[in-house]
């Protein structure tokens, strides 16, 4: 019983983390608090469930939990006595909605959450790993391997950020329209930031359908349930689907990784894939191209395989030149080489990677790989060799690994 109850509750926390704290946090306004209460009240559900049982309704256990634990930790407070009103009140609407048996769930505050952490008296540079930890749950150890920084720098960022949304009094609300624009495209930077994690699964199970991408897509649609005609949050969602859409053909039966070239499109969801492509022609028509409508372009070239047979490299290399007008990131300059190696040679992909920033791409994986692929190319084994080497060190999927270790045999084998 022990096993199966740390199994429900590591469910229950993975599947509903963002939105308890979201939902406690919009009514007691206190971020570290609802995070603090929440975790209790995980602890207590370690201790509890085995002896008596998982509950009918975990999720319901643990927000009811956790809202007892926020009224404890505001009685034991001997400051911001201000705040025991609100959170008394919080305590109240939560014990009603709980204590009727009609209710099946509560409030989703996850879009509200978003936006708080959007907010412009919090500093850009947390916003998305802030959104991460409080929304979707990811700890900061993971975050801090996404953002390239220490586990314990991107935690006290975490926690100077939380203090800061509870010492101002930033509003638990979703902003009008006017305040929209300049907090939407940090919204959809975490979303998708998200999405990638899920995508790439940093804790190293990428073999499965990944809960997190899930939920980044969840968020996106209901994102544009509010903002039906927002290109760029059309665009998000039409650039997820079309990953999504590909997802069961990263792996063949015994687990080993797939490029995107050699896969099977047959595996590929024509369904989702069919969804993005509507979705991308209904972004297009507002006239209003950004960024994820253009990376969402990208994909959809290379998902148009399953209708042509072939990848378009010259509209990819349009659209890549198009991206980097708009967000020159790192990503985007080494899959643009990588293009251009099709193109027009490996030699000028090589050329391209070459006038990178050292600093930028020294532990990017992506560079490395594209660059031994390269090098093969070109046949300069030898370096290939130490670029293959540097990007199987820097990656952390074994699938990835496996597929770069087989590239890398083949070279040293002289048979590339």
């Amino acid at each position: 019983m022990t096993v199966e109850a740390e199994r429900a509750a590591e469910r229950v926390a993975r599947q509903s983390y963002g939105k308890l704290v979201a939902f406690l946090a919009a009514r007691s306004r206190d971020l570290p608090a609802a995070e603090d209460a929440l975790s209790q009240a995980l602890v207590d559900a370690l201790r509890v469930w085995p002896a008596r049982g998982i509950p009918d309704r975990p999720e319901a256990w643990l927000l009811v939990a956790a809202r007892r634990n926020l009224m404890q930790g505001a009685r034991h407070r001997t400051v911001q006595e201000n705040a025991r009103p609100t959170i008394a009140l919080a305590v109240e609407e939560a014990e009603a909605r709980m204590n009727d048996a009609t209710a099946d769930a509560f409030p989703d505050d996850r879009l509200k959450l978003l936006f708080v952490c959007t907010h412009p008296q919090i500093d850009k540079s947390i916003h998305t790993p802030l959104m991460l930890q409080v929304v979707l749950g990811i700890d900061a150890r993971a975050i801090a391997q996404a953002f390239v920084v220490s586990p314990a720098t991107m935690g006290q960022r975490l926690v100077r950020a939380k203090a800061n949304i509870r010492d101002t009094g930033i509003g638990f609300t979703i902003p009008d329209r006017r305040s929209l624009p300049e907090r939407l495209s940090a919204v959809l930077s975490a979303i998708y930031a998200a999405y990638g994690l899920g995508w790439d699964d940093l804790g190293g199970a990428d073999g499965g359908h990944s809960a997190l991408s899930n939920e980044a897509i969840w968020l996106c649609r209901a994102l544009l349930s509010m903002l039906p005609d927002e290109p760029e949050v059309i665009g998000l969602l039409a650039l997820m689907l079309y990953c999504e859409g590909r997802r069961a053909a990263r792996r063949n039966a015994e687990g080993e990784y797939i490029a995107l070239e050699q896969q099977s499109t047959d595996r590929w969801n024509a369904i989702m894939l069919a969804e993005a492509d509507a979705l991308l022609r209904k972004a297009g028509a507002a006239n209003r191209f950004g960024p994820f409508q253009c990376m969402a372009a990208i994909q959809s070239v290379h998902s148009a395989r399953r209708l042509t047979g072939m990848t378009n490299w010259d509209a990819l290399l349009t659209f890549y030149d198009a991206l980097l007008m708009m967000q020159p990131t790192v990503g985007a300059r080494v899959s643009r080489a990588a293009v251009l190696g099709r193109t027009k040679g490996p030699q000028a992909g090589l050329d391209c990677l070459t006038t990178m920033d050292a600093r930028e791409i020294k532990a990017y994986q992506p560079y490395w790989a594209v660059r031994a692929h390269l090098l093969t190319e070109v046949g300069n084994d030898r370096e290939a060799e130490t670029a293959y080497l540097s990007a199987i060190g820097l990656s952390d999927s074994p699938a990835v690994r496996g597929f770069l270790l087989s590239r890398l045999a083949d070279v040293r084998a002289g048979i590339v």
